[in-house]
């Protein structure tokens, strides 16, 4: 059995990749905001992609509101198509995209990936690759049941 941390769970920081869009089924933002629902509950802290609109905001803003940190990670670049009016939590500006992914990556215990477009998807590749290939020993939790 494993031990879990002072938290009440084994992860501290959990990354959500998701899409700056809400999807085109209600399932999407039901899951996002059920999601920051149970992060909140088991008190663990997001890391995001940083934006302010779509499936990021939702699931930000509803752990941030219950009390937990939220990391946003965002390449200057998406600044003015990511976030809309004010930001949630602690957000960090990079480059580009290779280093948002190292950022997340380095800050994160574990990846979950909610629906979003290619970058979410290519996001949560990467990460499943450096698991293989040994660079990172971090569990993925890809929400599947979520475009059903």
């Amino acid at each position: 059995m494993e031990e879990g941390n002072a938290r009440g769970s084994k992860f501290k920081r959990v990354c959500v990749f998701c899409g700056s869009n809400f999807g085109n089924r209600q399932v999407f933002s039901d899951a996002a905001i059920e999601l920051g629902d149970e992060l909140v509950k088991r008190k663990i802290d997001l890391v995001y992609g940083g934006g302010s609109v779509g499936l990021m905001g939702l699931i930000s803003q509803k752990v941030h509101e219950g009390g937990c940190h939220v990391l946003g990670v965002i390449p200057k670049a998406l600044m003015p198509l990511e976030i809309s009016g004010q930001t949630v939590g602690e957000v960090r500006t990079v480059v580009d995209m290779h280093e948002r992914k190292a950022a997340m990556a380095k800050e994160s215990d574990a990846f979950i990936a909610l629906p979003g477009g290619y970058g979410t998807m290519e996001e949560l590749l990467e990460m499943i690759t450096w698991s293989q290939l040994g660079i990172h020993k971090k569990p993925s939790f890809p929400q599947t049941g979520c475009a059903s």
